[in-house]
């Protein structure tokens, strides 16, 4: 008589994949609805992003990153909200409205040096690969650096270049880089990170007190090193903390 545990085994595997794939498709659907409420917020704030849509690629990537890996487990059912999310620490990921807009902003062409200062989840970073940057992200808090590591090797980003300090300071070894995106609010833009920015290079900064609303700010370094900033609007990010 054939023993039945062979089959057992191809049942439980079968249902397994079927059940995946059904979480797959309903997060996909989730991702869908998200990027449908972020272009209706693009819509509301053109006047002030100066444009009415974004990228086409920005949206690509936000629809393959799997925004609810890089939240804890407890907060998976929310991660599609277009809100912020808690990841500890004191740390949010940034609502994905905020992410895609300062994603798109920094106007970044595959092959691009980004530094990210503020790696929290690996979202950001993760969105940025997407779209064929060379990443380079630090994190000040040592568990979210060491969990944003683990997060993105699982989910296949080895690309993304990860360091464990005060992104303040930025990444000198690593610089020029033809894009900064910080994610944390500065009382005044880093002059360090403003020597890293590369000729013709962009940063995209939340600037003003952790206590009150903040500005979102465009830095252009021109060609010839003359820096130009801009006003976008006005946001509510964790403050930027270090020893400075």
């Amino acid at each position: 008589m054939r023993s039945v545990a062979p089959l057992l085994l191809l049942a439980a595997v079968a249902a397994a994949i079927v059940a995946d794939a059904a979480d797959d498709g309903e997060y996909a659907a989730r991702r869908r609805a998200m990027i449908a409420e972020i272009k209706v917020d693009v819509v509301a704030t053109a006047e002030m992003l100066k444009r009415e849509s974004l990228d086409a690629r920005v949206w690509a990537a936000l629809e393959r990153v799997p925004r609810h890996e890089f939240v804890p487990p407890e907060e998976q059912a929310v991660a599609y909200e277009n809100r912020p999310v808690s990841i500890g620490h004191g740390q949010t990921i940034s609502q994905p409205y905020i992410v895609a807009i300062m994603t798109d902003l920094l106007n970044l062409r595959a092959g691009a040096r980004v530094l990210e200062v503020g790696t929290g989840s690996g979202y950001q970073a993760a969105v940025l690969a997407e779209l064929g940057c060379r990443v380079f992200s630090i994190e000040i808090i040592e568990p979210l650096h060491a969990e944003a590591r683990e997060r993105l090797s699982r989910l296949g980003f080895d690309g993304i270049r990860l360091r464990h300090g005060d992104g303040y300071y930025g990444w000198k070894e690593e610089a020029p880089f033809d894009g900064i995106l910080v994610t944390a609010a500065a009382g005044q833009i880093p002059p360090p990170l403003l020597v890293q920015l590369a000729p013709g290079g962009r940063m995209i900064i939340p600037v003003g007190s952790s206590f009150f609303v903040q500005d979102l700010v465009i830095v252009d370094k021109t060609k010839t090193g003359e820096l130009r900033t801009r006003q976008v609007l006005p946001v509510s990010f964790v403050p930027l903390t270090g020893a400075h």
